[in-house]
């Protein structure tokens, strides 16, 4: 008799803590507008403050000499264009150039590297610079010539970015997601892999 009472006490508790707890469940219903993403037109993204709400107020995009180099690269490039100079993708042979031609660590480098800008009109920023290595292999400092036992291989950093995706509602705006990508900055001399 004792143990049918004892298991009928111990069932009520049981079931006033189910009770409890079930009452004390608060369900968040999800804002209406929680999953629609911000969109703008093109004269909106203009104006350059939409960026914020994405990036935040205290991140800097200068941060990142991809995005600081474009403008020097630009004037570089226009300076090329006008005077019509070679651009071509060529390994240097330390030999045919003098030390007063070394004027920046991609030139030094025994893995040399040059810099161009890449375009995405869907990104933001829309230009980056990125490292292109000269060699295959690396240059020797004995023979100042390209050697193919080592390989140049790029050095690449993460960098966020904004994907420009459209909107489907209102039509002919758009909407932006962080991204991540890997932009090539610097070429560096390894071991072939065998």
């Amino acid at each position: 008799m004792q143990s049918s009472i004892l298991w009928l006490l111990c069932s009520l508790v049981l079931l006033c803590l189910q009770h409890s707890v079930a009452s004390r469940r608060h369900v968040v219903k999800p804002h209406p507008d929680h999953h629609q993403p911000q969109c703008f037109t093109k004269e909106q993204l203009s104006e350059h403050n939409w960026m914020q709400q994405f990036s935040g107020s205290t991140f800097k995009w200068d941060r990142y000499s991809a995005v600081t180099m474009v403008p020097h690269l630009e004037k570089i490039q226009g300076d090329k264009k006008r005077h019509r100079m070679n651009t071509d993708k060529k390994c240097p042979s330390f030999k045919s150039i003098s030390q007063d031609d070394f004027k920046h660590h991609n030139e030094r480098s025994i893995s040399p590297w040059r810099y161009r800008i890449h375009e995405d009109e869907d990104r933001y920023p829309q230009k980056l610079a990125f490292a292109e290595c000269l060699c295959s292999g690396c240059i020797s400092t004995r023979t100042g010539e390209e050697n193919s036992s080592l390989n140049s291989v790029v050095l690449e950093q993460t960098m966020m970015v904004l994907r420009r995706k459209p909107c489907h509602d209102p039509p002919a705006t758009f909407t932006f997601e962080v991204d991540y990508i890997k932009v090539p900055v610097g070429c560096t001399c390894v071991v072939p892999k065998y």
